[in-house]
């Protein structure tokens, strides 16, 4: 069974959403304090992370940061902090999904599923991906999740390395960020499309020369972005 650490210090919330995750076929340790659960995340083998953001000892913006910087499984992060900065840094630490309380605790179980359910997806389709795509100086290995530009590995989150390889994998198409929403997160009307935007800046960031003026990643205002790159050469396995 599929084992999720449920990061919480508010003890009936921890416990009813334990009670749904386990309904949902989970298993589910859950710790009250952000020190004990960053240790936990880090020593533990889990398969999703669920963090409040206001913890006793560490908050969840520094657990989210500390997993994702060796980790690379979903990460959601849970608060009653409505403001949209709170959510962007979230994102833009590397967090899957942001849930605003109060929620439903069987919306919480969907997108948990959702979340597990995409990120085995993509382990299974990477086996079968070409071993490499290249782009002048740009190098994608689908396989091994690792890019490289002008021969320096830029190290990305997750999130931030699927959307790079779908935009790489259709070139000079444009796709609104509904559509890439759905089509990378993969979680329908669940979230907002603002993750997409905070997403791109961070890989911009990553991966551009100029992320001011990107030659991969371009925006076509009032469309949506594009992968300015020609056909790959491929190495197929």
């Amino acid at each position: 069974m599929r084992k999720i650490l449920l990061v919480e210090d508010d003890t009936d919330i921890a416990e009813l959403e334990r009670d749904y995750l386990e309904a949902s076929g989970f298993v589910v340790d859950i710790s009250s304090d952000g020190d004990e659960g960053k240790h936990l995340a880090l020593t533990g083998d889990y398969s999703l992370i669920l963090l409040d953001v206001m913890l006793p000892g560490a908050d969840g913006f520094a657990i989210c940061r500390a997993v994702r910087k060796k980790l690379d499984i979903p990460i959601l992060m849970v608060s009653a902090r409505l403001e949209d900065v709170d959510k962007i840094r979230a994102l833009g630490l590397g967090a899957d999904d942001y849930i605003v309380k109060p929620f439903s605790p069987s919306e919480l179980a969907a997108r948990v599923k959702a979340h597990i359910t995409r990120y085995d997806r993509l382990k299974g389709s990477a086996q079968m991906a070409p071993t490499v795509l290249r782009f002048d100086t740009l190098e994608i290995q689908p396989r091994t999740h690792r890019v490289f530009v002008d021969g320096r590995e830029a190290h990305l989150a997750t999130r931030e390395f699927e959307l790079l390889l779908f935009l790489a994998q259709h070139p000079q198409i444009v796709f609104s960020k509904e559509m890439l929403y759905d089509r990378v997160w993969n979680l329908d009307a669940m979230g907002s499309t603002a993750t997409v935007a905070v997403h791109m800046n961070r890989l911009r960031e990553k991966i551009e020369t100029d992320p001011a003026k990107p030659r991969w990643l371009q925006t076509v205002w009032g469309a949506g972005y594009r992968f300015n790159g020609s056909a790959a050469s491929r190495d197929e396995p």
